[in-house]
């Protein structure tokens, strides 16, 4: 390693600094520089590396349906990992009308249906207006489309209808590449050029033709604020678009169970709800209670575990009540909210994700 160049070395007795001493610190410290250099290219070109190649995914899938919409299907978190959302598959080729996606999936945050269309070529009208479809047919919110290579045309039109569309509904152009090192497997890369665009519509959400009302303006500033802390983290993948309401939902990684966190204005508080669907509800609530020790342990709180048992659906609660409505303690409010959204998730995902009934 260089040594630290200190002008103070080169002081002399009187204090001042001597030019000629100067000068030579300066000639040593780049030779060294020089040195370091060469080494490190010397290294380089003494290692084994091998070639980094894109491989045409023609010739390992030769099609969706027999090889590449099978593999997605058991490795989706590889996609859920490059577009920022966690899904969970339904099933494959599902019937839409006299045709079929080629996978159905759900959000797992809010449970809505994902429309999957895979092309192993470059992108065309047909497979467009299949995704396009499909997702009428299922009554999918999110349509991903999975192409080798996008035109700038179909690009756009992924492009215009985020931007002119509802947060409700969202579409994805992912670019499939697959990468080789020299005779290595190849290894699925997924490209996303297409998405939605968080900024328009939150800039379209302020823009609503009904006045918001004080409590809704609350929430929607408040959830914004809310979400910017929480993907400063980088703890969480997908987070949504927030919404002039009292509740934000974010994914546990498995259907019909997420978090539910609440913004209440009249009881003035803020808390984590672990929301389970009454389709679920019978097996799953019984699981996580059984795990109530371990689960209050890593969170390092009580929790109130089904409030409201009428209910069909039930909840577990984490609440806080800060006072949130004071300005001054509003960022103790988000600052606690953050922190135990990433403990409740934690405690939560890892026993849930996966878990069949």
């Amino acid at each position: 390693m260089a040594r630290n160049l200190h002008l103070t070395d080169t002081r002399e007795a009187t204090g001042s600094i001597s030019l000629a001493s100067f000068n030579v610190k300066i000639k040593m410290y780049y030779l060294e520089q020089i040195k370091l250099k060469h080494r490190f290219v010397s290294i380089i070109l003494q290692m084994d590396l091998g070639v980094l190649k894109i491989v045409p995914t023609r010739l390992k899938c030769d099609s969706e349906q027999r090889h590449f919409t099978p593999w997605l299907a058991e490795h989706i978190e590889e996609l859920n990992h490059a577009i920022g959302v966690e899904l969970a598959v339904e099933n494959i080729e599902v019937a839409a009308g006299p045709y079929s996606a080629d996978i159905l999936a759900k959000d797992t945050t809010d449970n809505r249906y994902v429309i999957i269309e895979n092309q192993l070529q470059k992108s065309d009208h047909d497979h467009l207006g299949k995704a396009l479809t499909y997702a009428s047919v299922l009554d999918a919110s999110t349509i991903i489309w999975i192409a080798t290579e996008f035109t700038p045309e179909h690009k756009k039109v992924l492009d215009w209808l985020n931007d002119h569309t509802t947060d409700e509904i969202s579409l994805y152009g992912v670019q499939l590449e697959l990468w080789q090192i020299d005779d290595s497997s190849p290894a699925v890369r997924f490209n996303v050029i297409s998405k939605p665009n968080i900024a328009v519509r939150e800039a379209a959400m302020t823009k609503l033709p009904d006045e918001l009302s004080e409590s809704k303006q609350i929430q929607f500033d408040f959830w914004i604020k809310f979400r910017d802390k929480l993907a400063k983290t980088k703890r969480i993948p997908s987070l949504q678009t927030p919404r002039p309401q009292y509740w934000y939902a974010i994914s546990l990684g498995r259907s019909n169970i997420h978090l539910s966190n609440i913004c209440n204005t009249d009881s003035n508080t803020v808390g984590v709800r672990v929301y389970i669907s009454h389709k679920i509800v019978d097996k799953m609530l019984p699981f996580l209670e059984s795990k109530k020790e371990e689960i209050e342990k890593s969170i390092g709180k009580s929790l109130q575990w089904n409030p409201n048992p009428e209910n069909r659906a039930n909840i577990i609660l984490l609440s806080y009540a800060p006072d949130f409505l004071d300005p001054a303690r509003k960022e103790e409010a988000l600052e606690w909210l953050v922190d135990y959204t990433i403990k409740v998730r934690d405690a939560f995902s890892k026993l849930v994700r996966g878990l069949i009934f």
